[in-house]
């Protein structure tokens, strides 16, 4: 049993090793200090000062953990990674929230606002100063969250492989962002000139044709984004799945478009009776989907739970290096119910190549305490734990010293 042991954790180390260069650039200093909530989700008000390498959140389900690190998720990209209804993260009989960060970096301290009132529109502020468009906060604080929800990227809808996209993509290319948003709008309206004149005797080709115009012009950045992200991403992707599952099995990660093989004006010129008798645009990149394979098959249909795990572990983190490489900034990383991911050995094995800071800072939940401290406290990397209860956040762990409150 013992030399089984030691045989399964040398394993485990070669794979996390595996994991840093090349994929991870050299990192600017860049990590979130401080973290106060007001009204957010469960939390009346919780104030947190993090460790630049490792933050843990232990406790039972249920006690708000996944919350802060989705509290992190909107400090960077706007929003929150499990809800599109602001209204779901104000506290229950309250009127707003307001999630407080301060980011230091090389350059000094960013203080960085979000807030949100019922009934009225979010507001994102740096250093006192209000964004005229959250699109252009998006990609200064990078991060990626590796949550249990990520299985919708395989048995969702083809909505949420567009989303995987669109969150790399915008986190280093705001002129991508500015598209998306104004192909979403050219769409909904050229939707609603559909649902009009199917009701109407007259047809306005020139408004409709405008619209065409719009969708074709941001459609083609769009379009080549994706497909040159998809074509870079792939060889990472593959390599990450061949060091966690031993190379057992062939990935392949497919983009499927309608613009692969022609232009949008094309086709929507062909398809304009069959809109307007469907009453809404039927070509376009938001048509876009991803396609999993695993072994030449689908991985939804035949992959097996762990199969599936595999993959998904092995897309976040190509998406974590890929990231990094394109931005020069190493993302936070968001993991959400870590042993849901790994096993004992390989989080040990990860925690450790966190210590060469290569990944940057990190944020784990659990619910077991005492395997999560054990590991924590047998590493060199500065970390804290936190314990959440029903009394609050209490922070029981700092840098492996005991520090009660």
């Amino acid at each position: 049993m013992l030399i089984r042991h030691i045989i399964k954790k040398q394993a485990c180390a070669i794979l996390f090793l595996s994991l840093s260069p090349p994929y991870l650039p050299p990192i600017p200093t860049m990590y979130l200090q401080r973290l106060h909530l007001t009204n957010f989700k469960n939390y009346d008000e919780c104030e947190l000062t993090f460790s630049p390498g490792i933050n843990c959140f232990v406790g039972n389900n249920g006690v708000g953990k996944t919350n802060v690190l989705d509290a992190i998720h909107y400090l960077s990209l706007t929003k929150s990674f499990f809800n599109q209804n602001e209204g779901l993260s104000v506290q229950h009989e309250k009127d707003f929230f307001i999630i407080n960060g301060i980011f230091s970096a090389d350059s000094g301290e960013d203080s960085v606002v979000c807030s949100f009132v019922r009934q009225k529109q979010k507001t994102l502020k740096r250093n006192d100063k209000e964004y005229d468009k959250l699109s252009d906060h998006v990609g200064r604080y990078p991060a990626v969250m590796v949550s249990p929800a990520d299985s919708s990227l395989i048995t969702g809808g083809s909505e949420e492989r567009r989303k995987f996209l669109n969150k790399i993509i915008s986190q280093y290319s705001s002129e991508y962002l500015d598209c998306l948003l104004n192909y979403n709008r050219a769409l909904q309206a050229r939707n609603k000139l559909l649902k009009r004149y199917s009701s109407m005797a007259g047809y306005d080709e020139e408004m409709m044709a405008s619209y065409d115009l719009q969708l074709e012009r941001y459609s083609d950045i769009i379009h080549r984004e994706r497909r040159l992200l998809v074509e870079k991403l792939i060889p990472v992707f593959q390599d990450y799945y061949d060091i966690i599952s031993m190379k057992r099995e062939r990935v392949e990660l497919i983009y499927q478009s309608q613009l692969n093989g022609s232009s949008l004006g094309h086709l929507l010129s062909e398809s304009r009776e069959r809109d307007r008798y469907l009453q809404y645009t039927t070509v376009g990149i938001h048509r876009d989907d991803l396609i999993f394979r695993m072994g030449g098959h689908s991985v939804k249909q035949l992959g097996s739970q762990g199969q599936q795990k595999s993959y998904l572990l092995a897309l976040k983190l190509a998406k974590f290096g890929y990231i990094a490489n394109m931005t020069g900034l190493t993302p936070m990383l968001l993991l959400d119910d870590l042993f849901d991911k790994f096993d004992a050995d390989r989080v040990e094995q990860l925690i450790r190549l966190v210590g060469n800071h290569r990944f940057g800072q990190i944020f784990i939940t659990d619910t077991h305490q005492s395997r999560l401290q054990m590991i924590l406290e047998g590493s060199t990397t500065d970390f804290k734990l936190f314990r959440i209860g029903q009394s609050g956040v209490e922070e029981i762990i700092c840098n492996g010293s005991h520090e009660e409150k």
